[in-house]
């Protein structure tokens, strides 16, 4: 059979020399730590990923926090106005 692009043959079984390489490692570095060595292992990748992070300047933080404040204060103030005007309908409408 010729072998083309895009064919469904399946593959040749692997040897056995191969899945007995496959199955003598269990878990590799992970495998042979205990919970503690994991939990240090955990804490590292955490560090290395926080490393990572742009951090904002202070300027940055000071800009969004104030606009972060400003949205917070407009929308306050815009459920203020629909509570109020929802509380007005319902004395009309109720007595």
């Amino acid at each position: 059979m010729t072998d083309a692009v895009g064919s469904i043959d399946t593959p040749d079984a692997p040897d056995e020399t191969d899945e007995s390489k496959k199955k003598a490692r269990k878990g590799g570095k992970r495998g042979k730590k205990g919970p503690f060595g994991r939990l240090a292992l955990f804490y590292r990748q955490i560090v290395a990923e926080l490393r990572k992070v742009v951090w904002p300047t202070r300027s940055q933080l000071t800009t969004y926090t104030s606009v972060v404040i400003v949205f917070v204060v407009i929308m306050i103030a815009l459920v203020t106005v629909i509570d109020y005007g929802f509380s007005e309908v319902v004395k009309y409408v109720f007595g």
